[in-house]
């Protein structure tokens, strides 16, 4: 498999280069003559994807769906997410926090929150 096949089996996932995310949907709609036919044929060939032909609510595209083979296939093949540093990392932890407040309001209460879990509070 090489690395368009790779990005298309993630996207009809919604998943991110890495194949982390949700698993929120699983398609890629393309027809013939596209750029990116020949690949999902080539995925269904190997297994990876299934295919159903296209139909009014496609435009007439060819429907494809990643299979069990081609999940596995995704965590097999993609890169490692590289390492973030601690500030890189607390800002992730903010954007995934349900709540009102601004970054730096989050960092300050994350702090607070360590002391007091060390007992130096």
């Amino acid at each position: 498999m090489d690395a368009k096949q790779l990005h298309i089996l993630q996207h009809s996932l919604g998943l991110d280069e890495y194949g982390r995310g949700t698993f929120y949907r699983n398609h890629f709609v393309t027809g013939g003559g596209s750029k990116d036919h020949a690949d999902c044929m080539a995925l269904v060939k190997a297994g990876f994807m299934t295919v159903r032909s296209g139909n009014a609510l496609s435009g007439g595209d060819d429907v494809f769906r990643v299979t069990d083979t081609g999940k596995a296939a995704i965590t097999e093949h993609s890169p490692k997410p590289p390492k973030l540093t601690r500030s890189q990392q607390a800002y992730q932890d903010w954007l995934s926090y349900d709540g009102s407040m601004s970054f730096i309001e989050y960092a300050k209460w994350k702090s607070r929150r360590r002391a007091v879990e060390a007992g130096r509070i």
